[in-house]
């Protein structure tokens, strides 16, 4: 594991599709205290005809209401819940980095690993 700064771990994003453990900032009773999220910034992979295809992603509409950055908070595309979430940077532990570039490369890890994961199994890697 390792632990990055916010410009890291944001340069790490806009790069790579990232395997991250963090400690959730809201404690829930029905939830465990950390959660696993496979994420990137990358928008040319994002925005690109199969991203948009694949992850349902469509380009941010609002900004947040608070200032992420002032939060220690980056502002990241979950690939799982096909969403931007904010995640905490301070807890933050990288555990895979698969780069985004060349496309090709990452859409074969993809369909390998993650395409064809099922309700349970993406609930099971979440909560891991």
């Amino acid at each position: 594991m390792i632990r990055v700064s916010l410009q890291g771990l944001r340069q790490l994003c806009e790069t790579n599709l990232v395997e991250l453990k963090f400690i959730r900032r809201l404690k829930l009773a029905d939830k465990f205290p950390t959660r696993r999220m496979l994420c990137t910034r990358d928008i040319r992979l994002l925005n690109s005809d199969l991203g948009k295809k694949t992850f349902n992603f469509t380009l941010p509409q609002n900004s947040p209401a608070y200032d992420t950055v002032s939060k220690n908070l980056l502002t990241v595309f979950d690939i799982i819940y096909q969403d931007w979430r904010n995640i905490p940077v301070e807890s933050v532990a990288v555990l895979v980095a698969v780069p985004t570039n060349p496309q090709k490369q990452f859409w074969e890890y993809f369909d390998k690993r993650l395409r064809n994961m099922t309700k349970t199994q993406k609930k099971d890697f979440i909560n891991k």
